[in-house]
């Protein structure tokens, strides 16, 4: 971000995107609760007493530092209610993900953050988003240490392409059923059109927290990359109300049409530096290809539709080798 972009924005949202929540903290604090600041970018709110009736609830921003919609969305919603902090009903982690790339105006530094959350990361294991991300991974377990049943991680992002689904969701098929149901009522309520059950982890920060912290874990996409300060927040109303509702402990109101619901049926994972795709870089996610097509070809590696017909999601030829190059999904409910 240029200093004079900085200077115009918002505070609220200005003090988020650079992962200060001083005035947040103060304020959550003289309201007697617990506050942690355990590292840049991260705030922890819980109550002054354990109590395991209690959620947990992880909200992450910024993990892509050109993904801002969500940036400006919970700056709001934050700001709004460490000014009535008593009516905080959930413990409390806020995680700004990669500060660095948001003053940068870029994706990421080294390399795509949302690939580090495992232990197995080959030639970027001294990349500076692995860093960061095992920065993250300690706090995420101190968090959930001692947390009750009712774990949620929101892992909230904007798509780099249009799709015919403007706004959906990753969720876990590890998910315990009851917190899977839970999850995507909730995203029901955040208007969330396309729900995609995964099967596999790809790095991801929500796979990791479901996998290792059996949170209730899930990547939306809320509509598209945008320029900081300048993102139609109006296209996020439905979701700013569901998180502002989880947050404060209201009672959930029912989605006015549930989420279609999308089942893996592969990853198509880059090889070599010979991998083609046959869609090009303008295809909307969820375009539908029928049985036969070719979906992208690696040396003597061919990738075709194998279902009647399969929706391409997140296609993107020019990812690192040994990276997921497009999720290709049939659609189940």
């Amino acid at each position: 971000m240029s200093a004079d972009h900085t200077t115009a924005l918002p505070e609220a949202v200005r003090l988020l995107a650079g992962g200060d929540f001083g005035a947040v903290a103060q304020r959550f604090a003289q309201a007697g609760f617990t506050v942690g600041r355990p590292a840049s970018g991260i705030l922890t709110v819980k109550g002054g007493a354990p109590d395991a009736a209690r959620p947990a609830v992880l909200v992450s921003v910024g993990v892509h530092g050109d993904e801002t919609g969500p940036i400006e969305m919970l700056a709001w919603i934050v700001e709004a209610l460490s000014h009535t902090p008593h009516a905080l009903a959930v413990d409390l982690m806020l995680c700004v993900g990669n500060i660095d790339a948001i003053a940068a105006g870029k994706r990421f530094i080294d390399a795509d953050l949302n690939r580090m959350f495992r232990t197995e990361r080959g030639s970027l294991a001294g990349s500076f988003e692995a860093t960061r991300a095992d920065t993250i991974m300690a706090v995420t377990q101190d968090f959930f240490a001692g947390a009750g049943p009712a774990r949620w991680h929101l892992d909230l992002h904007t798509a780099i392409r249009p799709s015919h689904y403007p706004m959906f969701a990753i969720v876990p098929e590890l998910i315990a059923d009851q917190a899977r149901h839970a999850l995507i009522d909730w995203l029901g309520q955040a208007a969330i059109g396309a729900i995609i059950m995964n099967p596999k982890s790809v790095g991801t920060y929500s796979y990791y927290s479901s996998e290792h912290h059996g949170a209730a874990g899930t990547t939306v996409e809320l509509g598209r990359v945008g320029t900081l300060g300048q993102n139609d927040l109006s296209q996020f109303a439905a979701a700013s109300a569901a998180l502002d509702r989880l947050l404060r402990g209201q009672a959930a109101r029912v989605a006015s049409t549930a989420p279609h619901v999308f089942a893996t049926a592969r990853q198509v994972i880059k090889l070599s530096s010979d991998f083609s795709m046959s869609v090009g870089r303008e295809t909307w996610n969820f375009t539908p290809m029928k049985k036969g097509d070719v979906i992208a070809t690696d040396g003597d590696t061919v990738y075709t539709v194998e279902h009647d017909e399969e929706l391409v999601v997140f296609p993107n030829p020019d990812v690192r080798i040994g990276l997921r190059a497009a999720l290709m999904v049939t659609r189940i409910g």
